[in-house]
């Protein structure tokens, strides 16, 4: 089947949580508030975030998200508290091999709202929604091996460490050889 048949929700929802594409205009300041807020421990880890975007250039970035998200090529939520309907963070299902089918899972959340499980309930729900909806056969998380929060992640929802890939990225700032750790869970 051409994945651009594949009837894909805007939106999924958990107990405390709610899981949006970026589709609307005006979600590029939000996440960029939330990306100033959680700036210093977002730089460590990603690349993306070695320097503090203008809400321009975050607006920007989620519309073209938002094209990938309909051309099938990847799928970026963010992530709102249902009771207050505030932003906490971003996730998203990339890497996407239609042909197995198969697809990697990345993510972070505003410093403010990380130690609440937050991130592994929103996860936990892109998994099932990767295998039992669109029937991806694997998905991946892979994350840089010192990133212990990250790695709490997959292990607490079951993923299988398949392996350290030992000096195989960069670090963020690209500074530095790093390990990379490739969790794996299977349908």
């Amino acid at each position: 089947m051409n994945p651009l048949l594949l009837d894909i929700p805007l939106q999924l929802e958990t107990s405390r949580l709610i899981l949006r594409a970026p589709k609307q205009t005006g979600d590029g300041t939000v996440v960029n508030m939330a990306i100033r807020d959680s700036f210093h421990e977002l730089k460590i880890w990603l690349p993306f975030a070695q320097k503090i975007p203008t809400a321009e250039e975050t607006e920007i970035n989620l519309r073209e998200a938002h094209i990938k998200f309909l051309k099938r090529e990847s799928f970026r939520f963010l992530i709102f508290l249902k009771d207050t309907n505030e932003f906490i963070g971003s996730t998203s299902i990339h890497g996407i091999n239609w042909d197995i089918p198969k697809c990697e899972i990345g993510y972070w959340i505003n410093t403010r709202f990380s130690g609440n499980g937050y991130m592994t309930e929103a996860i936990k729900e892109l998994v099932h929604f990767g295998i039992s909806k669109i029937k991806f056969k694997r998905i991946e998380i892979r994350c840089e091996s010192t990133n212990m929060k990250s790695r709490s992640i997959p292990e607490k929802l079951m993923f299988k460490l398949e392996g350290i890939l030992r000096q195989e990225d960069l670090s963020a700032d690209g500074r530095k050889l790093t390990d990379t750790c490739i969790y794996s869970i299977i349908s």
